[in-house]
């Protein structure tokens, strides 16, 4: 981790408060995890406990609580010197990193030991292996070294569904978690590229090689566009499987269209518009899974889904 070069971080303590532990949780991130998790719960078969369903998603909101604290502890370096990012609790001065750490910590070892003692040691292991995979190999790894980091980082952010899958039914052999999973991981890059590219000077600045500060503007449009042509019509896929009914297919794949028009728009934008359209993309980009994820629910509880 390197040293945070912004505001003065006290090593006698620090003066936060509960908003600011809220903060190290990343909310919003935690929000789309939560939500994820919760949808694949309501449509795993055999239906769940509602007592166990609530320990799960909160064990799975602890944890992603957790990875997050970690990443904001050894990425304070680097978010002391973005201005998206230098407001967070580390680089403000408002946790101490030692703070940070402990706090992360404590989560991830609580989520993971209540995931097992009251759920399932299968979803235990796989949100261990989440947290340890965004902490050790995406935050500490790949987000300094390469730009293919958020490609191959998402794969933490997808699991989610898994873990649920494996929660509600003690196992991960059926192919609509792993489906869900692949959205997920296909959906990250579009989504997260699209805010590297309105923001690619503060990624410049720290040394971060994001895949606009590498290869350009051009090249990350195309990735966009790509990834989007791409991860559309494989949402769609657990419908013409049938593993998912007629409203879920419905949803994903008008929502798919906007998605594309969208990277289409950014991908022609001149380079005045280029931020707007960027954060456009990425606003819709999170309308999108949250509308193909309520889909699953809603028709499994309006009697639509297979098997409902």
């Amino acid at each position: 981790m390197g040293s945070i070069t912004t505001n003065n971080v006290s090593s006698a303590g620090s003066l936060a408060g509960p908003a600011d532990y809220i903060a190290l949780l990343k909310p919003r991130v935690m929000s789309l995890v939560v939500f994820t998790a919760l949808a694949t719960i309501v449509v795993a078969p055999g239906g769940m406990h509602p007592v166990f369903a609530f320990a799960a998603i909160l064990c799975i909101a602890i944890g992603a609580g957790a990875a997050g604290a970690l990443n904001q502890w050894y990425d304070a370096d680097i978010d002391a010197v973005m201005k998206r990012t230098s407001t967070r609790p580390v680089p403000s001065g408002r946790v101490t990193p030692q703070e940070a750490l402990e706090f992360g910590a404590v989560l991830a070892f609580g989520s993971v030991f209540c995931m097992a003692f009251l759920v399932s040691y299968l979803a235990a292991a796989l949100l261990a292996f989440t947290i340890g995979f965004y902490l050790f190999v995406y935050t500490m790894w790949l987000k300094r070294l390469t730009v293919q980091n958020i490609v191959i980082g998402g794969a933490a952010g997808a699991l989610p569904p898994v873990i649920a899958w494996a929660a509600a039914t003690g196992s991960i052999s059926a192919p609509l978690p792993w489906l869900l999973f692949l959205i997920i991981f296909l959906w990250t890059p579009p989504h997260f590229w699209a805010l590297a590219l309105a923001g690619s000077d503060d990624y410049a600045r720290a040394n971060v090689p994001m895949l606009p500060v590498v290869k350009g503007p051009r090249a990350t449009r195309n990735q966009i566009l790509f990834y989007s042509l791409i991860v559309t019509p494989l949402a769609v896929a657990p419908y013409w499987l049938n593993l998912v009914g007629p409203i879920y297919g419905a949803v994903s794949a008008v929502a798919g269209i906007g998605f594309v028009a969208l990277a289409l728009v950014l991908w022609r934008s001149p380079q005045q518009a280029e931020r707007t359209n960027a954060l456009r993309l990425f606003a819709y980009s999170i309308f999108y899974l949250f509308a193909i994820f309520t889909a699953l629910p809603v028709e499994r509880l309006l009697g639509f889904a297979p098997g409902a």
